[in-house]
């Protein structure tokens, strides 16, 4: 089995100096998804999801194409909600992440004033994911060995997501206790694509991961985080 996870293409977080919610991707963000979907077009995937957000769904959206397959939203997917910034001078976002950044380590699971807290995000995450591998047949069958039942080796999925819902969803396969920082301890770049696979074992399978974070299909000037 599979599991291809992408991150979407470079946003734009802010226009003329103010937030913005929600974003678009920006003119290298649309290219760098472009060279994504050209990367991975020669592949068979059973799946391909994308989660609700617009920089997803416009990353998603020329490898949907050279599949010739309609947009799947998947809302398990969505990143960690943000507080409403939209239209507020960009200092305001970047002040409030130093603020949350300076905290003690275990304090970080609040989160940031208006937003979603971490603890909450790394809970909704691997709770919707489990739920949707447990469709398949993908369920955990150790309490104390990330040790899962898969039951089809041929299932190859991908998602088109964020840094911060891929991380978690590494981390829930690998059996990685979670921090409140899972998108900054896997660092992933824009439009990049992580693998992951299942090895055999004797009472089931253990997710590898074999690639994180590929970009060596974008030119490096194209390459950004």
């Amino acid at each position: 089995m599979e599991i291809v996870l992408v991150r979407h293409g470079q946003p734009e977080w802010i226009r003329d100096g103010v937030n913005v919610d929600d974003p678009p991707l920006t003119d290298l963000g649309h290219r760098q998804s472009s060279a994504m979907a050209d990367h991975l077009a020669g592949e068979r995937f059973d799946e391909v999801l994308v989660s609700p957000l617009v920089r997803a769904r416009e990353t998603a959206r020329p490898l949907l194409g050279r599949f010739e397959r309609d947009e799947v939203i998947a809302h398990w997917l969505e990143e960690i909600r943000n507080p409403i910034w939209g239209g507020t001078p960009a200092e305001k976002a970047d002040e409030a992440f130093r603020e949350e950044r300076s905290r003690p380590a275990h304090d970080q699971w609040r989160g940031i004033d208006g937003g979603e807290p971490p603890a909450d995000f790394v809970a909704r995450v691997r709770e919707t994911c489990g739920l949707f591998l447990a469709e398949r047949g993908i369920e955990r069958v150790s309490a104390t060995l990330p040790v899962w039942s898969v039951p089809n080796d041929d299932l190859r999925i991908v998602c088109v997501a964020h840094a911060g819902t891929n991380a978690v969803i590494i981390c829930h396969l690998l059996g990685l206790e979670p921090t409140p920082w899972e998108w900054e301890r896997l660092v992933m770049h824009h439009a990049s694509v992580t693998r992951l696979t299942n090895m055999r074992l004797g009472d089931g399978s253990a997710f590898l991961l074999e690639r994180l974070s590929d970009v060596e299909f974008l030119a490096a000037t194209d390459r950004t985080r």
